[in-house]
């Protein structure tokens, strides 16, 4: 990708350009003011323009010209339409301007790149400057953990996701499996209209989750067992693969022991990599939180 300015230098917007160029390695920056280049080019105005080797091979920077705008251009119009996730692209994709992700699940093998992918990048013209478009190889083995972080199995392929990673990560899900343009947009479309209830993960609730002394939360009976104004309750939110949490099980259930007579005290454990809360977002593993009676305050 190589990115030119066609300016007068010493404009304000020119200057900008030189900033944004000082911060980005991994493209190179020209500009111009030569009347002959801009005539090659078809420019007759100040203008900052990607040349790319993909999709319509030239992009053109509309409206505003700030050292922002000029950067968000940048990062989003570097990246092909639709950018396949891998190892080279992954540091652009999450570490770029734009925090709201749709994310296409496909098989190489079973030739979803060929049904969808067209279609997909025609869309995602449309929704350039706000949400980025990715694909995903789900026939690689290095990839499954992210089916598992959407509560995915790789028989519901193919499929898509969105995913906002704001301070606050939301994943949504739309109510069909069909991957048609249309589609595609309308689910985009409502994200960005603020119609979409998050997708949370949830485990069905067991039939003996109450049997053990440390009683078994899943995202259904959490509210209703943690939120009791008349108990104090203890949470570990844990990870079945955690090495802590695995070294920490025999000494919480003897804590469960200890206090499974006592009315007031109730002693649980909620797997949180697939049992999500739209009040409490996890990062880590253990973690312990304390509901107390009355008031519900949590302590940590």
């Amino acid at each position: 990708s190589f990115f030119l300015s066609f300016q007068d230098q010493s404009s304000d917007t020119a200057k900008n350009f030189i900033a944004v160029a000082g911060t980005v390695d991994d493209h190179p920056f020209a500009i111009t003011s030569s009347e002959e280049v801009f005539s090659d080019y078809k420019v007759d105005t100040d203008r900052i323009v990607l040349f790319k080797k993909f999709d319509d091979n030239r992009s053109d920077l509309e409206g505003e010209q700030s050292e922002k705008d000029i950067k968000k251009f940048v990062t989003s119009e570097a990246l092909p339409l639709v950018v396949e996730f891998n190892h080279e692209t992954a540091q652009k994709i999450f570490g770029g301007e734009i925090k709201s992700h749709l994310l296409l699940f496909l098989s190489q093998e079973s030739g979803h790149f060929d049904s969808y992918l067209s279609g997909a990048q025609e869309v995602a013209k449309g929704f350039r400057d706000q949400v980025l478009f990715v694909s995903i190889n789900a026939d690689e083995e290095d990839h499954q953990r992210i089916l598992e972080f959407f509560g995915m199995k790789k028989e519901e392929i193919p499929a898509m996701r969105l995913i906002r990673l704001e301070e606050d990560m939301a994943k949504y899900k739309p109510d069909t499996t069909d991957l048609s343009a249309d589609k595609i947009k309308s689910f985009v479309q409502s994200f960005i209209d603020g119609k979409l209830k998050q997708h949370l993960l949830s485990q069905d609730l067991p039939e003996d989750w109450d049997k053990e002394p440390v009683k078994v939360l899943v995202s259904t009976n959490f509210d209703e067992i943690v939120f009791d104004k008349e108990k104090d309750v203890l949470v570990e939110f844990y990870a079945p693969w955690c090495g802590h949490c695995k070294q920490l099980a025999p000494i919480y259930d003897q804590l469960g022991e200890k206090f499974k007579e006592n009315k007031n005290i109730v002693i649980t454990k909620m797997d949180a990599t697939a049992n999500e809360l739209e009040h409490t977002k996890i990062t880590s593993f253990p973690t312990l939180k304390l509901y107390a009676k009355e008031d519900n305050k949590v302590h940590i």
